[in-house]
């Protein structure tokens, strides 16, 4: 690791994290990992189903709407302060929304989206638990007495 670092009292080296520069074969692996990941079947059933969301005009009308009603349901609160509106556009929003999730096109790009980020999370575990078994393994070897004969 290079890039600016305070030295601690201790000998250790702290880094701000906007000044760490992370090592080229790091990087061109994460990019790596990261090509593989955007090719993997998740991906492909997720960009399928975006297309067809984006193409979907019933769809497209309905998210147009939601965020039209997001901006009144604020307006109404922030600037005229009125609760019983907002109440009532909270509503007409979750009727939208109600509507839109019972879609099936959108039900399956949730899915592919919760598939995408359940992905991402098992390899950052993964990753994770490597480094601290690795980690872990070299502090116990640090850790054990040399082994001598007299």
């Amino acid at each position: 690791m290079s890039g600016k670092a305070r030295v601690l009292k201790n000998g250790m080296h702290q880094y701000d994290t906007k000044d760490l520069i992370i090592r080229d074969d790091i990087m061109e692996k994460a990019k790596e990992l990261a090509a593989l990941i955007s090719t993997s079947t998740e991906v492909q059933y997720y960009k399928k189903a975006e297309m067809q969301i984006r193409n979907n005009d019933h769809v497209q009308s309905l998210i147009k709407q939601i965020k039209k009603k997001q901006k009144e349901a604020v307006a109404f609160e922030k600037t005229f302060r009125n609760p019983e509106m907002v109440k009532k556009i909270e509503g007409e929003i979750e009727a939208l929304q109600n509507e839109l999730d019972g879609i099936p096109i959108v039900s399956q790009f949730q899915q592919t989206q919760h598939d995408i980020n359940y992905l991402l999370q098992m390899v950052m575990g993964v990753v994770r638990d490597t480094v601290s078994q690795k980690i872990e393994v070299e502090q116990a070897q640090a850790e054990e007495p040399a082994n001598c004969s007299d």
